[in-house]
């Protein structure tokens, strides 16, 4: 009888904590090159590094704090999934085909319903 067990990658490790250890360097990879070579992205951070410090001395209880943090870090999280479909459409082609306008448009849709995501949250929980 054939295992049940998937293949295992060659860049795998048996390990857990290694495995663990790896993805978090590649998850600073990339955050690294989210930093290096998207605009938006960093413009994002830069708004994050303003916004949670006033997040977290808002009038607001502990889960509203959270809330509002966790808008904005959904904010940043969109935006990285956003890049890297952006990067993979354009690494499959750069010529003009409409499902690539249509990845592209959606996940910039995405990122614009998370940054209107924001304002929405802080004013329901501020009021």
């Amino acid at each position: 009888m054939e295992s049940l067990k998937r293949p295992r990658a060659a860049h795998q490790s048996k390990r857990p904590l290694a495995r663990l250890w790896n993805g978090l360097f590649y998850s600073l990879n990339g955050i690294s090159a989210a930093l290096r070579h998207e605009d938006a992205f960093r413009l994002e951070v830069l708004l994050a590094l303003v916004l949670v410090p006033i997040a977290l001395h808002a009038p607001a209880s502990g889960v509203g704090k959270a809330v509002m943090v966790a808008s904005i870090l959904l904010v940043l999280v969109v935006e990285l999934l956003n890049s890297a479909i952006e990067a993979v459409t354009d690494r499959i082609s750069l010529e003009d085909h409409v499902l690539a306008k249509r990845a592209k448009d959606m996940g910039s849709a995405a990122v614009m319903i998370a940054l209107i995501n924001v304002p929405v949250v802080w004013i329901l929980v501020l009021i």
